[in-house]
């Protein structure tokens, strides 16, 4: 979404600084401050060398998940696997932000992104805190200038605003997110930060985001790895003076949740699109097993595989490919059910019509030249039917290119 379409929740401001950890004087050092304490939410990584920020942002939480103040983002160090040091690191951070603005103790989330495995160097962020304080500003083009300093292998940044009705009451979910490698579900480096004017409690936020985040963040992947860091937060600072949502069947909770996921969904495939290295967004859909559980690790399978996203890179319709993935998911399934058809198109509203390839868990006879058209376009939907059972799941994937490989070689050098 560009800058000039963004609206903004009230009472929030951002502001962004290059405070020397990047080289060459780009943005690395991002805020999100509310003008009022706000209530809290958040969903970590389940890597077991969780970043010291999210073993930080994970103690605030438990003692004042309703006094959440402001978000420091710093870009080009990870803070993770650094130890004692890298904990202190973060906690200085965090009083350096209370401390210029005036804010309590344990009221600033701290997030990192960038190499692992090397000190932060805090005193930078501290010296450059004072500028973020000064060049606060509640507008779009500020929430982007954030959104780019939080970058790291990003290409572009990544905003998105909605609008609608909780209870009545006009709500706005406005945020940004980082990532395009060391991308996958369990908290698919992926940050994210979600403001709201919404009024609830952190239990109420918390409930709403998991659901928002399981279609949309838990359902991409762009190479299979899960990061130290991976973060997405939510502040709600009530400012829209909608009756306060405390809990799953208060009025507007559903409206809620689903305003958030429209926020998360295209925020989730921006990421996907941004992909180090990519060159094709491919949504899987599976359809027919016995739960959404059982669908959602078959289509994962499919979209991890390398031998699926190095063919789909080729342009090259090797469709068996996808079928041996899901053979090899462990999920039970009858191999002679499966249909699948494949659809492809340069953008999500101009696709070529679907092309069913396999019926009954046998090839059918088809055009090798439509199957490969299909394949070579930007954006690629693979729909795989597995029997006539409820469960149904989407995941959103990219291919493997050989610039994914360059860029990963490369990353520290």
């Amino acid at each position: 979404m560009t800058p000039d379409l963004l609206t903004l929740p009230q009472g929030y401001s951002f502001a962004a600084h290059a405070c020397g950890i990047k080289p060459q004087g780009a943005l690395d050092l991002a805020l999100v401050f509310s003008e009022i304490p706000c209530a809290a939410a958040a969903l970590f990584t389940q890597n077991r060398y969780a970043a010291a920020p999210v073993q930080y942002d994970r103690q605030l939480l438990s003692l004042n998940p309703t006094g959440v103040q402001a978000v420091l983002i710093n870009s080009g160090n990870a803070n993770a696997i650094t130890g004692s040091m890298g904990l202190a690191a973060t906690r200085r951070s965090a009083e350096a932000v209370e401390a210029v603005f005036g804010l309590a103790p344990w009221s600033t989330l701290v997030m990192s992104t960038g190499v692992i495995g090397v000190p932060l160097p805090v005193e930078r962020i501290e010296r450059a805190v004072p500028a973020l304080h000064q060049s606060l500003q509640a507008d779009a083009e500020a929430l982007e200038r954030a959104a780019r300093a939080i970058m790291t292998t990003d290409t572009r940044p990544k905003v998105v605003s909605v609008q609608g009705q909780v209870a009545g009451v006009e709500v706005t979910v406005a945020g940004m997110a980082k990532g395009a490698g060391m991308i996958h579900p369990n908290m698919a480096t992926m940050l994210a930060v979600l403001v709201s004017d919404v009024a609830a409690t952190p239990h109420a936020l918390h409930q709403a985001l998991t659901q928002a985040v399981n279609v949309s963040f838990n359902r991409i992947s762009v190479d299979g790895d899960t990061s130290t860091n991976d973060t997405v937060t939510l502040l709600a600072n009530g400012l829209a003076g909608n009756p306060v949502l405390t809990e799953p069947d208060d009025a507007g909770f559903r409206e809620f949740t689903a305003l958030l996921q429209r926020a998360c969904v295209p925020l989730a495939q921006d990421i996907v699109r941004d992909g180090e290295g990519a060159t094709r967004f491919v949504t899987v859909e599976v359809t027919g097993l016995a739960d959404d559980d059982q669908a959602h690790r078959l289509a994962n399978a499919i979209a991890v595989s390398p031998l699926v996203k190095t063919a789909i890179y080729g342009g090259d319709a090797n469709w068996g490919r996808i079928l041996a993935a899901a053979g090899n998911s462990g999920v039970a399934f009858d191999p002679a059910a499966a249909a699948l058809w494949i659809s492809g198109g340069e953008s999500a509203a101009k696709m070529l019509p679907l092309l069913q390839i396999v019926d009954g868990g046998a090839p059918l006879p088809y055009s090798e030249e439509e199957a490969s058209r299909r394949f070579a376009q930007p954006e690629l939907l693979i729909r795989l039917q597995m029997g006539d059972g409820p469960g149904r799941a989407t995941m959103w994937t990219c291919d493997l290119s050989h610039d994914y490989v360059t860029i990963n070689g490369e990353y520290r050098t």
